[in-house]
């Protein structure tokens, strides 16, 4: 089941994506398509579990990465959404961190045997979700950097204040997980 899951949402996102893609190549805004052949890329990655062995990774963990590409690329970039409302940058900074947060919970259920976990303290877990969050709001803070410092000019519009705010926004989102994975430990 998980298999079609990510072939239909890869192909319904790399189908939309390669079709705005297309549309801005014919209106001739060089920064959309490009951003557009991005999504595209981001949006096949999820393919390659398709070739693990073993495929520990969850189907809410799949479903959230098109969430994140459909509320950062589509409706973000391309539809405007970080110019048009203030407030999209720090939601999708604070969703982001969840969204690594919770990598962070199921990538420690596959890391750590569950008789180890046994004996772990809950802070063990909790800290872990909340240092992943904390590093994949540091590396998209550098992808916006050097974006704007090659590209755009337009992913830090506030510059370190708009940095700062998203590194926030995903640390709060981090916590959050963070927090919920040290309360119910047993059942992580």
């Amino acid at each position: 089941m998980k298999r079609i899951i990510i072939i239909l949402l890869s192909s319904a996102m790399i189908l939309l994506l390669a079709g705005l893609m297309v549309y801005f190549i014919f209106k001739h805004d060089t920064l959309r398509w490009g951003i557009a052949a991005g999504g595209i890329v981001l949006s096949a990655l999820p393919l390659g579990l398709l070739f693990l062995k073993h495929n520990w990774i969850n189907t809410p963990s799949i479903i959230g990465w098109y969430i994140f590409v459909i509320c950062s690329i589509c409706l973000g970039s391309l539809a405007g959404f970080y110019g048009r409302f203030a407030w999209w940058d720090t939601s999708v900074h604070f969703y982001k961190g969840i969204f690594a947060a919770c990598i962070g919970v199921t990538l420690y259920k596959i890391l750590v045997p569950e008789a180890a976990r046994r004996g772990m303290s809950r802070l063990i877990p909790a800290l872990f979700a909340l240092g992943l969050a904390i590093t994949g709001s540091v590396l998209w803070e550098m992808y916006e950097f050097i974006g704007d410092m090659i590209a755009s000019h337009t992913m830090q519009r506030g510059g370190n204040t708009d940095t700062m705010v998203d590194l926030l926004a995903g640390f709060f989102g981090g916590m959050l997980i963070a927090i919920y994975t040290g309360f119910r430990k047993q059942n992580v």
